[in-house]
């Protein structure tokens, strides 16, 4: 897991806080626009939470997004893995493939326990306080 958000995320957690801020459907173009944005790349961004069912999405004139209330007990690490996957836990940190069981990289047993605690933190974190 990397030690930081990327935009695909960023965008996320900050379309979900503005549909819970507005409490309304919010058309596609103008979530964009509030997001400084391009309405295709929030329309990727939107898919995933879309699928598990965290934002409802309506096509046509009166269509757009809106906060579904499942979405209010969303933990920032279920965002992040929606959005980016969920993280690959053999990946090594120095070496780009999965640490040799019988050669541990340096980083391998602190890459490790840091990469715990900053999951069981993202999993205790509410997209919405």
């Amino acid at each position: 897991m990397r030690l930081e958000l990327t935009t695909r995320s960023d965008l996320a957690l900050r379309a979900i806080r503005l549909l819970n801020e507005d409490g309304g459907r919010i058309k596609r173009a103008v979530l964009a626009d509030q997001l400084g944005t391009s309405p295709d790349f929030l329309a990727r961004i939107m898919g995933p939470l879309v699928h598990r069912g965290w934002v409802e999405s309506e096509t046509g004139p009166a269509g757009g997004y809106q906060l579904d209330p499942s979405a209010r007990s969303l933990s920032v690490y279920e965002l992040i893995s929606s959005v980016e996957g969920v993280p690959d836990d053999d990946q090594c940190v120095l070496r780009g493939g999965p640490c040799d069981p019988t050669d541990r990289c340096a980083l391998h047993d602190p890459w490790s326990r840091a990469r715990k605690a900053l999951i069981a933190e993202l999993q205790a974190s509410f997209v919405i306080n």
